[in-house]
């Protein structure tokens, strides 16, 4: 039977969410277009009641699928939908989609012929004859191409991560497996912190923590001694780290290193532990009491403190702001290596302030040229002033235009013992 492709599959999921079915029922939309996209990319075996209450139906960290059978209620109508929907026709289309019943993995299947129509056989023909064309061209340059690396054998291949910019990343790239890279999540009202300007927390509303059990397990609500929310659509929207994360998989593209890029909320310490990891933002309630090195840098309430200044050093760093609008003109970074559970892994923690910072400081660490000048100031910290420290704290900080970083910049380091 001729193979289904990913365009015909996610054509039929549009022709079933816009049928009279599905059209209205919002949540069974979402529901059925998340579990088919995630079976797409290949993420069908981490589908479970727990994964799709939390993010179709937003349920909190405290979702039970045992005392909330939501998913399973929905499941049932997703399946008796889908029924009424093919046994009307379906639209005369040539697949068909199934949710099986105690699972949440659907299926993707042809009807019996005769269900098509002439257009999707003539397709499916046309893209038979397209297939043995490609192939054929393929294996005539396969052919050539082997020919002439037998006359010409090919030179060494070259480094495509500059030795300036190896040394720090080395421990993540091949042949290392796929680190982890957790992005964070923030609330739609942030919490106020220290790290505020007195105009910006003039204008927040209090809301008593016994009122948000939902932030619970945050590290806002472990930190700070009342919600003060201030409306945000920059500062703490996660933007600067989405971008910077583009940066990271350029970056690691061209060292033929993929990524397994994770929402915070679905990664918890135990996940972290087991390989190379990067966290991004600064806002994983656990990781800011496990991933730390208070005796040098220590990021925590909106602000950097520094427990050992050395000379033009500031005991604490806070960001800043323009005096008549208010908007933020300077943001700090804290950039950490870590060891995780085994020492030959690491944990890097990049945690801007903002947003913005977070995104200058993976621009920086993603720069050749800016690894570069780091690599003697961390030397500097050795004792013979020359070998590198395996384990450090680097202090970054950046301009901010527009809620833009721009120019980044080298303020401090600490080597962190062995």
């Amino acid at each position: 039977m001729e193979p289904i492709m990913v365009e015909e599959i996610r054509a039929e999921l549009k022709r079933v969410l816009e049928s009279r079915h599905f059209a209205k029922a919002k949540k069974r939309s979402r529901f059925l277009e998340f579990v088919c996209e995630q079976t797409l990319l290949g993420n069908a075996e981490k589908l479970s009641e727990y994964v799709i209450g939390m993010d179709v139906y937003e349920r909190g960290p405290g979702f039970d699928p045992q005392d909330d059978a939501i998913v399973r209620v929905q499941a049932c109508e997703i399946r008796k939908s889908l029924k009424e929907y093919y046994s009307e026709g379906g639209g005369g289309s040539a697949l068909r989609i199934d949710l099986p019943a105690g699972h949440y993995v659907p299926v993707f299947a042809r009807r019996p012929e005769g269900v098509a129509s002439r257009w999707t056989a003539l397709a499916a023909f046309l893209r038979r004859q397209a297939l043995a064309i490609a192939l054929a061209v393929a294996c005539a340059v396969f052919a050539v191409l082997w020919i002439g690396a037998r006359s010409h054998p090919s030179p060494p291949p070259q480094a495509v991560i500059p030795e300036s910019a190896e040394w720090f990343w080395k421990p993540f790239l091949p042949p290392a497996p796929p680190p982890l890279v957790a992005i964070p999540n923030h609330p739609l009202l942030r919490a106020a912190h220290e790290g505020d300007s007195a105009a910006t927390l003039g204008r927040s509303h209090l809301i008593p923590k016994d009122e948000l059990p939902e932030f619970r397990d945050t590290i806002h609500f472990r930190e700070l001694a009342g919600f003060h929310f201030v409306p945000s659509m920059t500062d703490f929207t996660s933007v600067g780290e989405t971008l910077g994360l583009l940066d990271m998989l350029d970056f690691f593209g061209r060292a033929g290193q993929k990524l397994e890029v994770k929402p915070a909320r679905l990664v918890d310490y135990d996940a972290i532990k087991r390989g190379n990891a990067v966290l991004l933002g600064g806002n994983q309630a656990w990781s800011g009491r496990i991933f730390l090195y208070t005796e040098g840098f220590w990021f925590h309430n909106g602000v950097i403190t520094n427990k050992t200044p050395q000379p033009g050093e500031q005991p604490v760093y806070k960001p800043e702001f323009d005096a008549v609008t208010n908007s933020l003109r300077r943001d700090y970074a804290l950039v950490l290596m870590l060891p995780n559970e085994n020492r030959d892994q690491r944990i890097l923690l990049i945690y801007g302030i903002y947003t913005q910072g977070s995104q200058a400081a993976i621009q920086y660490l993603t720069s050749p040229k800016h690894l570069e000048e780091l690599r003697p100031r961390l030397a500097a910290l050795s004792p013979d002033k020359r070998s590198l420290p395996r384990f450090f704290q680097v202090l970054l900080t950046a301009t901010v235009e527009n809620s833009v970083p721009g120019k980044v910049s080298f303020v401090s380091a600490r080597a962190i013992p062995e």
